[in-house]
């Protein structure tokens, strides 16, 4: 059988989602994936639909009405999944932080996997970002592809079936859980 998941870390395909930001991040973006800087380099696709996508690249500070979006979007994405926070604004809330319509950063909401400060954010720091992303990704797909054996009994708990209690790792032993 043929598989895709090793060609993952060579050609990841980025969400770019926009939490309302001044657009200096973004325009960092357009950089990088310019000529000069090719992040495409890396095999990096931008694309807009969460289903597809194996790193979630986020701008801008979240406020009121974006985060709910967010999350969102966030649940879309399939596992495994990256979280590149762009910008100081991202990361802390920026110049934006204690306004009366900005949470602080997006790690309130969303667990974030790499952090990418600055104001705006150079191409050379996205470019280590995303990077580092593809390392982290690379990590949580090994991990998840750890194959699981059944028990003999099938665990339950208030009769709701659990299959990762029912299972064990390739190597575990019975008497632990």
């Amino acid at each position: 059988m043929f598989d895709l998941k090793k060609y993952r870390k060579k050609s990841p395909w980025i969400l770019h989602y926009n939490a309302g930001s001044c657009n200096g991040c973004d325009i960092e973006i357009l950089a990088a994936l310019g000529p000069k800087y090719d992040l495409e380099r890396f095999g990096v696709i931008n694309t807009g639909n969460p289903k597809q996508s194996d790193i979630f690249l986020v701008t801008g500070p979240v406020t009121f009405r974006s985060r709910e979006r967010l999350v969102e979007l966030y649940t879309q994405m399939p596992e495994p999944k990256v979280v590149i926070a762009l910008g100081s604004c991202t990361c802390t809330g920026g110049v934006f932080r204690d306004m009366y319509n900005v949470e602080d950063g997006i790690d309130r909401y969303i667990p974030v996997d790499v952090y990418v400060p600055g104001c705006a954010a150079s191409p050379e720091l996205l470019i280590d970002g995303v990077v580092k992303a593809l390392d982290i990704l690379e990590q949580k797909t090994k991990t998840i592809e750890k194959p699981f054996k059944l028990y003999k009994e099938v665990a339950s708990k208030d009769k709701i079936v659990s299959r990762r209690r029912s299972a064990l790792r390739v190597g575990e032993d019975n008497e632990k859980n």
